[in-house]
């Protein structure tokens, strides 16, 4: 990888944009804002949130889990996939995040059908009840084989478990790499590859976020 790739991978992002509809006010405004507050920029890419959109719509999701929220981009993605009377819940461990979060999701348009939850989502996710459709995991990696453990308990079959930065530049396969959220990407793997209750891929990507990737669970039916 070079500086070229990297700036063909943000013209095609951009050129995917412009043509399919990934930009608008609502969403653009939160990555706007987001920045404007000093998060770090560590949103998923546009495109990555209309196919987050398009993964929950078209499984007809009527209630979403996120774990981490940052600036709510991704939630707004989500929650519009959801029906009139859909929820989507989703677990921020720092308060200042979920403050800009909420005044995003409000100010496009889906507030109403968003609960933040701040904390620590290891300590958040057991208090929740119900079962949900989708979950998508975009937070601390150290964590992300306890975050899919508890995903998958509050799971029914069909459900579909998404899990994002998960090939970190190729570092997984790097064996000089043992920092803390590759090995915890490494241990995801393997608590996936060892849990006979779902049927999973990981896919690579290239964008405006570089060279990483994601995981997809689905939950069958045992």
């Amino acid at each position: 990888m070079d500086e070229h790739d990297e700036q063909i991978w943000t013209e095609v992002d951009h050129y995917i944009g412009t043509h399919l509809g990934v930009h608008d006010q609502g969403v653009d405004t939160a990555l706007t804002s987001s920045v404007e507050a000093g998060l770090p920029e560590i949103a998923v890419s546009p495109p990555q949130g209309k196919l987050l959109m398009l993964l929950a719509a078209s499984m007809g999701a009527r209630r979403i889990l996120e774990i981490g929220t940052l600036g709510g981009y991704s939630t707004i993605w989500l929650a519009r996939a959801l029906p009139a009377d859909g929820e989507l819940i989703t677990c921020e461990y720092s308060s200042e995040h979920a403050t800009v979060a909420r005044q995003n999701v409000d100010r496009a348009g889906v507030g109403g059908l968003v609960d933040i939850r701040v904390g620590a989502a290891l300590d958040t996710l057991p208090t929740l009840t119900g079962l949900f459709d989708l979950t998508f995991v975009d937070a601390d990696k150290e964590h992300n084989a306890d975050y899919f453990r508890l995903a998958l308990r509050m799971s029914r079959p069909g459900s579909l478990i998404i899990i994002d930065n998960t090939v970190r530049g190729g570092a997984v396969v790097d064996a000089s790499r043992t920092d803390p959220a590759t090995e915890g990407t490494r241990a995801l793997y393997a608590a996936v590859r060892d849990e006979p209750r779902v049927s999973a891929t990981g896919i690579q990507t290239v964008g405006s976020k570089g060279y990483d990737g994601f995981l997809l669970a689905r939950v069958l039916d045992v």
